[in-house]
């Protein structure tokens, strides 16, 4: 099939790279001319575990081109995905203004034959609709253009021309291509079953787990809903898994308090069919660029319609508090923390990745500069890609051992696989004072300690 993806960021370009490679024709558009020519050369702009291989390949078989032209992307494409950020607002709601233009330019290049236009950004709930009229409000707007240059339309598109879809994305970054070919399901919303089917016709290769790392499994489960829904499972599902974190959070601090180890406690409760394993792994918090504006957009939403969404302003609250805990933690250890000097073993929100925002570490950052601590920090993405956007208050070194050399304290913040098999015992030589505060529970202790660490985890 035709498809057309416009914006490349992660979603956008692994949802546009994983449909070339499972056979479809894909453009991809971005406005950004500069990214546009970065990803002609075959580079990613994202770090993504298996993108760019899969990119490349996909352009060199002749199923994957970029544009920065919207009408080429819309002339080719019979499904038109709209994968445009919708970050948050300082009200909490999302901001729509790309989504917006892009639906207006999809209107401003419609020429006739039936396309499906993709919801893949999350947006408010209610979007479809809106985002029909934006469209046909583009397509006005063209032909106005027309009439006022003298000219007459050769066409002219109504809404039987095209139908919305909402195609809520579930990826995870660091695992994004992996969970692109191994979804837990497919949730399809519109009105239209002639708009359902092309869908599933689109997702069939995906469906029948034709890439999946185990294709004896079941066919992925497609959940066909109203427009509204579709929008609300996946802000739901963001809010749900966001909760669970700061549950386990909230768990943990009482673990400290009475002497439990919120390790053992979380592998007890997670063996409970009803509860499962996952995302019951206390730390510091969560982060990215999804949790923390899906629980903001819903939260808001809510007050919208008139409802105080108690539960979910309360996982926001536990999420910021435990932010800062590792401070707290340095505090009794070190007790003064001005002009001490703390090392971060990691910067982005979450391994595999070389996103950073709405990290953890930007608040500790914050905290410990303010507190007046020196800080430092090593990242294997973010040290060796020279990115330094918002790391003013923050030495970035290029390796552990840099990092160790003369700190007061390290505190694990992104649980790097390659963080569990660092020179322990040679880091902590070179320190002040050998303290670890583990904000992942991810390290081993009795490593810690037999390389000579004080070791502190959270909630143990």
């Amino acid at each position: 099939m035709q498809v057309c993806v416009i914006g490349t960021g992660y979603v956008g370009l692994v949802t546009g790279v994983c449909l070339s490679h499972a056979g479809h024709d894909v453009i991809c558009v971005d406005n950004n001319e500069e990214k546009v020519q970065l990803m002609k050369s075959g580079q990613s702009p994202i770090y993504e575990p298996g993108l760019s291989e899969l990119m490349q390949s996909s352009m060199a078989a002749g199923r994957l081109n970029f544009t920065s032209d919207i009408g080429a992307g819309v002339s080719h494409g019979e499904i038109l995905f709209i994968a445009v950020g919708t970050p948050a607002l300082p009200t909490g709601e999302s901001d729509t203004r790309y989504v917006e233009a892009v639906a207006r330019g999809i209107g401003e290049h419609l020429n006739g034959g039936y396309k499906v236009i993709v919801n893949k950004s999350t947006v408010p709930i209610g979007s479809g609709d809106w985002v029909r009229m934006i469209v046909l409000d583009g397509v006005k707007e063209r032909q106005k253009e027309l009439v006022g240059a003298g000219g007459v339309p050769t066409e002219t598109v109504s809404e039987a021309g095209f139908d919305v879809v909402s195609n809520p994305e579930f990826l995870r970054e660091g695992s994004a291509v992996y969970d692109t070919f191994n979804p837990d399901r497919i949730v399809l919303g519109s009105n239209n079953p002639k708009a359902i089917d092309l869908m599933k016709q689109l997702y069939e290769p995906i469906v029948s787990r034709q890439f999946a790392e185990d294709t004896t499994q079941p066919p992925v489960p497609v959940v066909t809903t109203d427009l509204s829904s579709a929008e609300m499972v996946k802000y739901a599902s963001n809010a749900f898994l966001a909760t669970k974190i700061s549950f386990i959070n909230e768990v943990a601090n009482i673990c400290d308090r009475v002497g439990a180890d919120v390790t053992q406690v979380a592998q007890g409760i997670g063996l409970d069919s009803r509860i499962g394993s996952k995302f019951l792994q206390a730390g510091i918090g969560w982060g990215g660029s999804c949790f923390p504006k899906d629980v903001s957009a819903l939260i808001h939403t809510a007050d919208d319609y008139g409802y105080e969404a108690q539960l979910l302003k309360a996982a926001v609250s536990v999420n910021q508090r435990q932010r800062l805990l590792t401070v707290e933690k340095l505090q009794q250890v070190l007790k003064i923390l001005k002009g001490k000097t703390v090392g971060l073993l990691g910067l982005t929100f979450k391994p595999d990745t070389d996103d950073m925002r709405d990290a953890p570490a930007l608040d500790l950052i914050e905290q410990l500069n303010r507190l007046g601590a020196k800080v430092k920090a090593y990242d294997p993405i973010v040290s060796q890609s020279g990115m330094r956007h918002g790391l003013s208050g923050v030495i970035v070194e290029t390796d552990p051992e840099r990092l160790a050399d003369g700190c007061d304290a390290l505190v694990l913040v992104t649980d790097w696989k390659k963080f569990s098999s660092l020179d322990f015992a040679k880091m902590a030589k070179l320190m002040n004072s050998p303290v670890m505060i583990d904000g992942r529970n991810f390290l081993d202790q009795a490593t810690l300690e037999s390389a000579g660490f004080r070791y502190l985890g959270i909630g143990r």
